[in-house]
């Protein structure tokens, strides 16, 4: 699953000029990104750990409150000064977090973590497909359907995954390329991250009342409270942190890459927190939609060097 900074582009200083990128100066930068997504993966394991005890929208509602918190108390956003149209996107971008969050929590919670995000990231994946409008992406669209066909166990559909949890994926990944559009918005409409603070404080809010529906009393308990801080600084707030700084030194598109690593990081993180384990099959679709993934950034990336245009 995504976090905040997934869409931040990188300065011009990223990129040595005018020769190749100097690898020393890139280890760091790569080094943190992988950081970012194995706390982000893992943090997403510790979560699926604490749904018996808070639930999958108990679980979504203290990760969000923790993480709009410590956003708000870091970023310190101004709420003057701003138009109707800058409420109303980041309003709208804060609701497709939580509905993100929401939904992959309610597919973590019924299916393996590397198939959840799997599923999950064929929204961005369809996002980029449909952006770069080259025919190479077909390919890549072909090779994605292929990995969700060997995913699903063949022609009888998706084998021994739960269908609800499969849906719920599915609709994590269309709430996350959703995101992906409007955190670009709310990124030119507000300084540094304070629309971010201030959408994840809407998401907070939104999932509150289903938090509070589902766990009632169980959101009150000290050590679910601290489970649940656990996960949202494992989740939120060190990869954003870790992303922000690597996207400094590290071109956008070698950290767009690095994020199609996604469903091979959760995979690890389920079977070494969860003990959740992969078939030849499910292993070998999880390696088809990353491949599709790295595939379709480099096509996008090659399409913006050929005729580059005023926004990425």
């Amino acid at each position: 699953m995504t976090t905040p900074s997934s869409t931040t582009t990188s300065s011009p200083t990223a990129v040595n000029a005018p020769g190749a990128p100097d690898r020393r100066n890139s280890l760091g930068p790569v080094g943190l990104v992988l950081g970012a997504g194995l706390s982000v993966q893992f943090g997403a394991a510790l979560a699926v750990s604490l749904m018996p005890r808070a639930g999958a929208l108990g679980v979504v509602t203290l990760r969000l409150i923790a993480a709009a918190v410590v956003l708000l108390v870091v970023c310190r956003p101004r709420l003057r000064g701003h138009s109707r149209a800058d409420w109303g996107t980041v309003v709208v971008f804060g609701t497709v977090m939580g509905a993100m969050n929401g939904l992959f929590y309610q597919a973590a919670d019924r299916i393996p973590l590397g198939a959840a995000v799997t599923l999950e990231v064929l929204g961005p994946l369809a996002l980029s497909v449909l952006a770069s409008r080259r025919a190479l992406n077909a390919v890549w669209a072909a090779l994605a359907l292929g990995g969700v066909f060997l995913l699903s166990g063949g022609v009888g559909g998706f084998g021994d995954l739960d269908l609800v949890g499969v849906a719920f994926a599915l609709g994590a990944g269309a709430m996350w390329a959703t995101y992906i559009i409007f955190s670009a918005r709310t990124g030119r409409r507000f300084p540094q991250a304070d629309g971010l603070a201030l959408a994840m404080a809407v998401g907070a809010l939104l999932m509150l009342p289903l938090g509070v529906a589902e766990s009632g009393a169980k959101l009150a308990d000290p050590t679910t409270i601290a489970l649940g801080s656990s996960v949202a600084i494992l989740s939120s707030v060190l990869p954003y942190t870790f992303e922000l700084i690597a996207l400094r030194r590290l071109p956008a598109s070698t950290f767009a890459i690095m994020m199609s690593l996604e469903p091979a990081l959760a995979a690890t993180a389920g079977f070494l927190i969860l003990g959740q384990s992969l078939s030849a099959a499910q292993a070998a679709a999880i390696a088809m939609v990353i491949a599709a993934s790295m595939g379709a950034v480099r096509t996008q990336v090659g399409r913006g060097k050929a005729s580059p245009a005023p926004e990425a």
